[in-house]
């Protein structure tokens, strides 16, 4: 079962061994030669470009490790959208989804009871890793969107609320992409797709049919029972800061954790926790302590939990 460290050297040792060639072969696979860097991507204690430059450094050229830096694009690309569209990421960004038939998530998904071996396995394991395999996300987002016809909201927050790569840019316009309302057209996978990437060798499920039946069938017995969800983020106490007015202050958020980021100045340095952020992207206690256990490795970084203006003042 994968593990993320959070000791800075674990995370640069992890960025020395990426494979960029296996990883063109591979990735699509469950078992493929994936990097498992995006949630320190994601939480800011690295970067994109920073890894680039590693591979660049190493002689590759830009030709051979395309695949890679497309796939690191992507989720740059998404996070000048969440920019660009402000609130409005959190609406149909290109197209009305369609068919809606309720606004909450399938019960057995978020039990792993859909009867999908691969998928109820990942998701099992999810809870327990905080990660999913980027194919599988596109899998459950499919079911739940274009196999239930949920709409895309909920579900991809009860996502992001167990991802240690919460990312609600890349999140929310993925699973508009899946659902149709950021492309041209709705994903969907069928239960032969599903075998061929996850190793399993599963018949007779609800997906397993062409993919011309799957576009016209009604919503499947095991996904009609729906649930809402009431998704909390569990905020840490934090100790009354000690400040140094005398200099100036960096303050550290949940997408940012670069333990170089003005390394050799001496600042105060605080992690500030809003309530109202976590309000509208709720994450769960396993997020909270890992960006927690990632602060750690900036020195002397004291946590503020409260809203922006309060530590103004």
């Amino acid at each position: 079962m994968i593990q993320f460290p959070t000791d800075i050297q674990s995370i640069l040792t992890r960025v020395e061994n990426i494979q960029p060639k296996k990883y063109a072969r591979s990735r699509n696979y469950i078992d493929g030669e994936v990097t498992y860097l995006s949630p320190y991507i994601a939480r800011g204690v690295i970067s994109t470009k920073m890894v680039v430059e590693s591979l660049k450094e190493k002689g590759y050229e830009l030709g051979e490790i395309e695949k890679y830096v497309q796939e690191l694009a992507w989720r740059d690309f998404f996070q000048q959208n969440w920019i660009s569209l402000g609130n409005g990421i959190n609406e149909d960004i290109k197209h009305k989804q369609t068919p809606v038939e309720h606004y909450k998530i399938p019960k057995n998904l978020v039990e792993a009871n859909t009867g999908i071996e691969a998928i109820d396995s990942a998701i099992r394991e999810f809870y327990e890793t905080g990660y999913l395999h980027n194919h599988v996300r596109m899998y459950i987002a499919a079911i739940t969107c274009n196999m239930a016809k949920s709409y895309w909201k909920l579900p991809a927050q009860w996502m992001y609320y167990n991802l240690l790569d919460s990312d609600w840019g890349s999140n929310a316009a993925s699973w508009q992409w899946v659902a149709g309302s950021n492309s041209n057209k709705k994903y969907i996978a069928n239960q032969e797709n599903i075998n061929r990437y996850c190793h399993t060798k599963q018949t007779g499920t609800f997906l397993d049919l062409s993919y011309e039946a799957l576009a016209e069938i009604s919503t499947p017995s095991e996904l009609a029972e729906t649930i809402d969800l009431e998704l909390k983020t569990p905020l840490p106490k934090a100790k009354s800061l000690e400040i140094d007015n005398s200099l100036p202050t960096l303050l550290y958020t949940y997408y940012n954790l670069d333990p170089n980021w003005h390394k050799d100045k001496n600042v105060n340095r605080v992690l500030i926790f809003e309530p109202s952020v976590f309000g509208n992207y709720p994450v769960n206690q396993k997020c909270i302590d890992f960006a927690l256990d990632l602060s750690k490795n900036i020195e002397e970084i004291q946590l503020f939990v409260g809203e922006f203006n309060e530590l103004e003042k």
